[in-house]
């Protein structure tokens, strides 16, 4: 029996990062953490036919160019990162000027398409992009689960933060990426 009964999409966001900034190496530390349940949901998705979006960061490239953007960011400090969570040719891929995915971008019309009503929020950083994205997505009236083993910030405190802000005040769902496979797809 399926339990899908909403139309979900995986956002990852921000994963494909070079973390060659002030604090880098910490955000890079946290997110080796998040790898393999980022993987494992994303697995579950594919199997599921889930939609796959990768949401990145241009790093003044401006071109939604995956091939570009990766040989651009990768390093040794990302090197497990991205050898397990490099986009494959059935996901999607956009890239967004600020911080929310939602800014400037087409995936709210990419979402309308693939008539998802419930997203999955995952990725870099915690704090940052993935709260602006989740604030965007709330307004815009999604359903919103952010496992909370699938979302890294530069500080442990600031990852609280943001998922009890994402909790409390946008109703996110924010079981671990088990439960959500479990309960919810």
């Amino acid at each position: 029996m399926n339990k899908v009964t909403s139309k979900f999409a995986l956002l990852i966001i921000d994963i494909i990062n070079p973390f060659d900034f002030q604090h880098g190496r910490s955000l890079a530390d946290h997110t080796l953490k998040i790898v393999e349940p980022i993987s494992n949901l994303k697995q579950v998705c594919r199997e599921k036919d889930i939609p796959i979006i990768y949401i990145n960061d241009h790093y003044n490239l401006w071109q939604a160019n995956l091939e570009t953007i990766y040989k651009k960011c990768s390093n040794e400090l990302n090197k497990k990162i991205l050898a397990k969570l490099k986009p494959d040719d059935k996901d999607y891929f956009l890239i967004k000027p600020k911080h929310s995915a939602f800014y400037g971008t087409a995936l709210n019309t990419l979402l309308y398409h693939l008539e998802a009503d419930s997203l999955i929020l995952t990725g870099i950083a915690g704090n940052i992009c993935v709260l602006f994205t989740a604030n965007d997505a709330y307004m815009r009236e999604y359903s919103l689960y952010v496992p909370n083993d699938c979302l890294a910030s530069v500080a442990e405190e600031d990852n609280t933060y943001a998922l009890r802000m994402m909790k409390n005040v946008l109703q996110a769902n924010i079981d671990d990426s088990t439960t959500l496979i479990e309960d919810q797809l």
